[in-house]
This record gives structure tokens, C-alpha cells and sequence, in this order.
């Protein structure tokens, strides 16, 4: 939510934001007795996807068939709707704020199609990694931190160590 001030405009205070997600990761290790996570929604997506186009190929192969189960649809997990409620959330959020709009958000150092392609470039990077890693920032990260694993604290860092890294080599694309 953010508010406007003197044609300036104010958003949440992000240590709120962090206090609310540490609140719902422990209602979600409650409630469903693991953490959150992200990519396991994409994961039943894609599964779901090869499983309706081509059943015979994603039944024979070993990735695909683990995670095909025989009595219920493949999308039937809540970590799918998980995936949803993220998406609706940020939906109406931004239409409550007034941030819906259809435009790439650039500087003006770079073109759209640069930005493209950092943007799809970095989301094809991450979403390898998070295959790499068994789970996504949230996943590995949020809720590794949230049970004290040494493994979610390493991920944490080393997520916003490359990011650090990166950002000095980009940074003449925002600045």
C-alpha cells in the first residue's frame, strides 16, 4: 500500500513487510508442517503441461513420471494455489495502489528490448539455480533460515552476494 505526500509517494515500511512474511512462515510450518516455497508450484505446472500434451513421454521419463500421481491431477497441490493467491495478491495490491500499468519499467540509460532480455536472462538464471538448489529463495532461503538451517543461511547470503557482485557490473544500465 502506499500513500501520496507531497506529490511523493510513501510505500510500507519494509521491516513491516519482513515481519509479516516471518508471521506467515510460521503459520504455514503450522499449518501444513513445512515452509514456504515457490518453485514446487512451476514444477506441477510444467509437470501437468508435458503430462496433457505428451502422457506416453512424461509416464516413461524418470523426472517427469516421480512426480505424476495416479489418483489425483498433478495441479492438486497447495503449493499451486499458493502460486495463485501470490499472483492475485499482487494483482489487486497494485490495483489498490494505482501501480497496474503495462510498461516496461527501465531506466533510461537502456532500451526496452535490453531490458528484456536482462529481465528473461536473469529469470531463466534463477530459475536454474533454483532447480540446482532443490528450491527457490523462499523455499531454500526464507523457510531454511526460519527451522536455523546453516543451509538456508548460506543460500540467503549467497543470493544477495551475487546479487552485490552483479549489480556492480549492471549498474551503469539503471544509474
Amino acid at each position: 500500500m502506499n500513500i501520496e505526500k507531497n506529490n511523493r509517494t510513501v510505500y510500507w515500511n519494509p521491516y513491516f513487510g519482513g515481519f509479516l512474511l516471518g508471521i506467515l512462515i510460521i503459520l504455514t510450518f503450522y499449518i501444513t508442517g513445512r515452509g514456504l516455497g515457490a518453485t514446487g508450484a512451476l514444477k506441477s505446472g510444467v509437470v501437468a503441461v508435458v503430462d496433457a500434451v505428451a502422457p506416453t513421454h512424461a509416464a516413461n521419463n524418470a523426472y517427469y513420471s516421480k512426480f505424476i500421481p495416479e489418483e489425483k491431477s498433478v495441479l492438486d497441490s497447495w503449493l499451486v494455489f499458493e502460486a495463485i493467491g501470490v499472483i492475485l495478491g499482487a494483482i489487486i495490491s497494485g490495483g489498490l495502489s494505482g501501480r497496474i500499468a503495462w510498461k516496461i519499467q527501465r531506466s533510461p540509460k537502456i532500451t526496452n528490448r535490453r531490458r528484456l532480455i536482462f529481465a528473461i536472462g536473469g529469470g531463466i538464471l534463477f530459475g536454474l539455480g533454483a532447480q540446482i538448489a532443490r528450491g527457490c529463495t523462499s523455499g531454500a532461503g526464507l523457510s531454511g533460515m526460519s527451522v536455523l538451517s546453516t543451509g538456508g543461511f548460506i543460500t540467503v547470503i549467497s543470493i544477495f552476494g551475487a546479487g552485490y557482485l552483479a549489480a556492480y557490473f549492471f549498474r551503469k544500465n539503471w544509474i
